[in-house]
């Protein structure tokens, strides 16, 4: 039985110590030998937030679950290795809430409707990204001394799991799914706080044409971010994704472009990581394209389902954790309003010295 949101994330599970000489173990022959080896305990342990075997009816349908995360310590979430096949899952989302859309087990968080099981948005306050997945993407690990910090004094006090269900014709044998991800963690403090910040953009695609969806925003902060990984987004019309860091020379008011990622968005979706090293500071502009081709009769718009098209650029960075709290603004997630009325050149900010070429090539 799956367990309901009221309980406690993160329990040390005493059933794999001997496997990892956890110091919680009660075996003594498991305790004996871990002493005698000099083994260290493990730094991290992981927790599954899986879906509760659950039966979508209907394609195009998204399902909610949230695991409630203890107030009385933080926790430093490290890694993420998926449960699901993208024959089943279209995609999978993890969301940091202060609280849950619903109470309930499960809950419908958008897209087509599901027997009688209730609506909610994803998160009721405090909504942020900590990972997305697709198309069989493979586990990720952050770099050493990077976590996201939940749990105890922060405002992510819950985490809630969304899957969206395209195509539900695997269930119709009476087959129940529990896709999901497990996160890996520490109760370890780490020397810096990782963040997703999401470039998207609404917008139509006009029928048999190449169009560029795109998307800018200033970036105001009281920290540099470092980016370290970037992840793509389309559904099936997407042929390059492309994001970039834009510094402006005010002095020549020539802006200068330094790609963070491209990918084209039909391989595994997952995060990959940066070209190099750089730094997002106070007043620089992040940009993405999403370069869609559409062989279709008809014009098709963003939207959420298969037959609709999503642009989407993740950057996952990291910042120092010591000193003052970040102040971000936008606070992790921006969109323009896409073609046709809002392009690189079009629009605000607007931006010039647009690598054209690049940002639509691999």
């Amino acid at each position: 039985m799956f367990p309901s949101v009221a309980r406690h994330f993160f329990m040390i599970n005493c059933n794999l110590c001997p496997q990892y000489c956890s110091p919680c173990c009660e075996n003594v022959i498991c305790a004996v030998f871990c002493a005698l080896s000099g083994a260290d305990p493990p730094p991290t342990d992981s927790f599954p937030i899986f879906m509760p075997h659950v039966k979508p009816e209907k394609a195009e349908t998204y399902l909610c679950t949230s695991v409630r995360v203890s107030a009385k310590q933080d926790y430093y979430i490290v890694g993420f290795t998926p449960n699901a096949t993208m024959n089943v899952a279209h995609h999978m989302l993890l969301y940091g809430c202060s609280k849950p859309g619903s109470t309930e087990d499960v809950w419908n968080c958008g897209g087509m409707s599901d027997g009688g099981l209730p609506r909610a948005g994803i998160c009721n306050g405090g909504s942020k990204i900590i990972y997305a997945w697709a198309r069989n993407a493979p586990q990720l690990d952050l770099p050493k001394g990077v976590a996201f910090r939940v749990g105890g004094s922060t405002d992510t006090q819950y985490v809630v799991l969304q899957v969206h269900y395209a195509d539900v014709s695997s269930f119709t044998n009476g087959t129940t799914d529990d896709s999901g991800i497990e996160v890996h963690y520490t109760e370890t403090p780490q020397p810096k706080s990782a963040s997703v910040f999401l470039l998207g953009t609404g917008g139509y695609i006009p029928p048999n044409s190449t169009e560029h969806m795109e998307t800018a925003c200033i970036i105001y902060t009281n920290k540099d971010l470092h980016p370290f990984a970037y992840r793509t987004h389309t559904h099936a019309l997407g042929h390059v994704v492309s994001g970039y860091r834009v510094r402006r020379n005010y002095k020549t008011g020539k802006d200068q472009w330094t790609l963070i990622g491209k990918k084209n968005p039909m391989l595994p979706q997952m995060f990959y990581p940066v070209e190099k090293a750089l730094t997002v500071s106070d007043g620089d502009i992040l940009a993405a394209r999403c370069t869609m081709v559409s062989n279709r009769n008809r014009t098709t718009a963003i939207g959420a389902t298969a037959a609709d098209e999503m642009c989407n650029f993740y950057m996952m960075y990291w910042v120092d954790a010591d000193g003052p709290s970040l102040t971000l603004k936008p606070p992790g997630v921006s969109f323009t309003s896409g073609p046709p009325y809002y392009y690189w050149g079009k629009g605000k900010p607007t931006l010039n010295n647009i690598p054209h070429k690049d940002a639509s090539s691999l």
